[in-house]
């Protein structure tokens, strides 16, 4: 079933950009695209700059945030017979122009969810933005494995129907985050496409980001969601697995009785510079942990689960072996518990006393193990990226020659 272009509804969520909304509703029905504003409540009459164009618009009582404007014009759309929303903002920093480009990715792959991933190659991109992105497609990466050039953009073609059935908590800022990991888990294909950005000068962006309270939310979401990940049950899908994903489930599934093959593909996923980083901080972490005799299958299954490198991870919890680490945590643990060190080693503190010191190795481990673990990733990280940048310098070297 392919997405007619007439079933989509561009939606314009709207939250004090009073100065910009005008412009960018204007461009969008200019288009041909027909166009709701969701007014989240806004304070600066941003409703009032639209009269006399041809668009809809919904009114919020008040500011429930952007992620409640998505689903309420979510909600309109289904009932007024659309398939599909565009989102763009009301700050008119992404061009509505270049929305065909998301309808014309989703109608090769219907149901799709489609980002428009923003070019910041510009010199005045905020430092901030470009951080944020980064920090944030790593995270959704952990979470579902996908690998998306912009988790954070709001240019996004969603399917109403399969928004409006997805499970979710958020409904500000974070709600965008947490779309794209509820989508892939439910099965819905996630895909993207360049957008161009306009970043105005820095005396004249307004944004209603904050970055405390925001970037909080933004934490426990992803506190909640990499949780989430490492149960062991599975996520309600709602798109069936196509015949190629579940040939190709098979085929990964048999290469496990293959021992060569086995080892290959271990040493081949998941294999950038910070996934492998990744992988060796999750495995010093554990290892340091007082997982007796489940260190290893613990390390497994926490990689398989947030989709990291599960040679590395092993590799690197080996840092952790007895009887360094383990002595080291103690005396931390001890001395947090005390206010010194344990120097009486003996059959008494030892056995009698293991219970005290196991709790001691704990408290101790969640200290050192962090640490460690950056410490392990760090030098695996720029390690990787000098041999990387050498390997890639000496073929450019043999080409010109």
């Amino acid at each position: 079933m392919a997405l007619d272009s007439s079933k989509i509804l561009m939606v314009v969520p709207l939250f004090n950009h009073g100065n910009t909304v005008r412009a960018v509703v204007e461009k969008a029905l200019a288009d041909g695209w027909p166009t709701l504003v969701v007014d989240d409540g806004s304070t600066d009459g941003g409703g009032e700059t639209l009269d006399g164009l041809d668009c809809r618009i919904v009114r919020l009582d008040c500011n429930l945030g952007k992620g409640a404007a998505i689903l309420a014009g979510a909600e309109f759309a289904a009932r007024e017979g659309y398939e599909a929303i565009i989102t763009v903002d009301a700050d008119g920093q992404l061009d509505p122009v270049e929305a065909g480009k998301l309808a014309e990715i989703a109608a090769d792959q219907w149901p799709s969810l489609v980002v428009g991933a923003r070019r910041m190659d510009q010199g005045n991109a905020p430092g901030a933005s470009l951080f944020g992105r980064a920090f944030s497609n790593f995270w959704i990466r952990l979470e579902c494995g996908r690998e998306l050039p912009d988790t954070q953009s709001g240019y996004r073609l969603y399917p109403v129907k399969e928004l409006l059935a997805l499970e979710t908590g958020c409904r500000r800022y974070d709600f965008e985050v947490e779309i794209l990991t509820r989508a892939a888990w439910a099965g819905l294909p996630i895909l993207s496409v360049p957008v161009s950005v306009h970043y105005p000068a820095a005396s004249e962006r307004e944004s209603h980001f904050h970055q405390f309270k925001d970037n909080f939310r933004l934490t426990c979401l992803h506190t909640r969601l990499v949780a989430r990940a490492l149960l062991p049950w599975p996520h309600k899908r709602l798109i069936a697995k196509t015949p190629e994903e579940i040939k190709e489930n098979l085929q990964e599934k048999l290469s496990l009785l293959h021992p060569v093959r086995f080892v290959k593909r271990l040493c081949r996923e998941h294999s950038s510079a910070l996934q492998l980083a990744s992988a060796a901080w999750m495995g010093v972490f554990l290892g340091a942990l007082p997982l007796i005799a489940a260190h290893t299958v613990s390390i497994i299954y926490v990689s398989h689960r947030l989709h990291l490198n599960k040679l590395t991870a092993i590799t690197a919890s080996q840092v952790c072996m007895p009887p360094l680490v383990p002595a080291l945590c103690i005396e931390i643990g001890y001395f947090m518990r005390h206010g010194r060190l344990l120097v009486d080693i003996n059959w008494e503190t030892m056995v009698p006393q293991i219970h005290y010191r196991l709790w001691e190795w704990l408290l101790g481990s969640l200290l050192v193990g962090p640490l460690l673990g950056l410490a392990v990733g760090g030098l695996l990280y720029f390690t990787i990226k000098n041999l990387r940048r050498g390997r890639l310098g000496s073929c450019e070297s043999l080409e010109n020659g």
